[in-house]
Parts: C-alpha cells; structure tokens; sequence
C-alpha cells in the first residue's frame, strides 16, 4: 500500500515514518509539514492511506479531507479527541490520539491493510466477472435491449444522461460516467475525457489531443482530456521511440 504522513509537528511525524519503515506491507511516497504540499503528491502518485493530522497552519486536515476528489483510507493521528466525531463522517479507519505507540499504531494499520485487501479482492472478482461477458443489457423503452461489446463505439455523457453510441443506433440511459465505467470491461474501454468513454478496439489513430473512432459513414474525432491522456498512453500498445 502507498502511503504518505501529513503533520506538522516534526517528531510526531519522524515516529510515523519510523514505523511505516518497519511495515513490510506499506511503502512510504513522502511526508509533508502540511496538506498544502500533501496536495500535490496526490496529483502524481496514486495513495491507498494517509497519515492525517487535524490542527495544522494554512489548511487542517479536515479542510484536507473535504478537498479530496477520491477517498484513500485515512488514519487521524491527533492530539485532540474532539475532531474524531466529525472525522468518523469521513469514513476514516482510524482514529489515534497522541502520543502514539507501536502497538496502537499496529492495530490502525492492520485495520486499512485488511480493507485494502478486501477492496482488492472485490474489484478482482467484479472484473473476472465483466472480464467473461461479451455482451450489457441496456434499458430501451420498456423493454431490455442486448448490446455486445463489440457493438459499442463510444459513450458520451450529456447532462444526466450518458449516450451509449452503436454501430446501428444511440441509447440515452440515466446513468453517470463513472457507473457505466465500472459496467465495461476494462481491456476494451477506455475513459478518454471526463465526458467520453471510447472502445479500443474502435480506435483507428490518435492525433495531438483527439482519438479518431471509426463510425459507419466514415469517422468520429473524440478529445483526450489532460489529466487523461497519459494513463490512455500506458495502457495502449504503443511502438513509438
């Protein structure tokens, strides 16, 4: 699990690094005098736990937590009792009062350890099931209709709707981007852009920042967005020097 420490008491958060160091299941990215910094590394690196302090100069750790686009685990580290109400609303799995021992510290861990390893587990089965299917039922009318892979070009989403685009025909469904994400297989779709999903498969070449699709009457150009574009690199079988 990749972790980062966020305090800015300095031997609090040399005793953290002391014992995530002695923790074989944890890989220390960083740690940061304030969430302020703590910020940026989230932008780069992918984080599955975060040592948080609560009462910190320019943005407290709750203040932190609220800005969070995704939710890692999260363990308190803090001085205060008064804060672990409020921190507990934010799902986090623990919650340490200060001074901190290696027993105490133990226990928190083994708890975001066996999540993660539960959250693991799950994703592998959902996507061994997605992986073995070839085909999504999506609601027509009153009617479902049955939709294989491979039939499907793009997704866009407009609104509250998303647009599932077919060789033969468009299905406008109430659904969000990230809900019909986690429904297609990850080997054959890819989210290009915050309101575009494209199948692989259907893309004929990449220019600057767009993917060209192949359509029936010739060809649909779709944009990559930035914060997209790099993971679409890596996971596309690239021969470029």
């Amino acid at each position: 699990m990749n972790c980062i420490i966020i305090d800015d008491d300095k031997l609090s958060r040399k005793l953290i690094e002391e014992f995530v160091h002695r923790t074989e299941e944890l890989n220390l990215i960083d740690s940061f005098p304030s969430a302020v910094d703590a910020i940026n590394a989230l932008r780069k690196e992918e984080v599955h736990l975060i040592f948080l302090d609560i009462e910190m100069p320019e943005m407290s750790g709750m203040e932190f937590l609220k800005s969070l686009n995704y939710q890692p685990q999260v363990i308190i580290i803090s001085s205060k009792e008064k804060y672990a109400l409020e921190a507990f609303e934010y799902d986090v799995t623990d919650y340490i009062l200060k001074p901190v021992s290696y027993a105490r510290y133990f226990k928190a861990v083994d708890k975001a350890i066996s999540r993660y390893n539960d959250k693991l587990r799950r994703k592998a089965k959902n996507l061994d099931e997605t992986e073995n299917k070839d085909e999504i039922f999506i609601k027509k009318n009153s009617s479902l209709v049955r939709l294989k892979y491979d039939d499907i070009i793009w997704v866009e989403a407009l609104e509250n709707y998303v647009i599932v685009n077919s060789y033969d025909e468009k299905f406008t469904i109430h659904f969000t981007m990230k809900s019909i994400e986690n429904k297609l297989p990850l080997s054959k779709f890819k989210r290009v852009h915050r309101s575009y999903i494209v199948n692989v498969n259907r893309i004929t070449s990449i220019e600057d920042n767009s993917v060209i699709v192949e359509v029936n009457d010739g060809s649909k150009v779709i944009p990559i967005g930035k914060s997209y574009k790099e993971k679409l690199m890596k996971d596309l079988n690239l021969m470029v020097k």
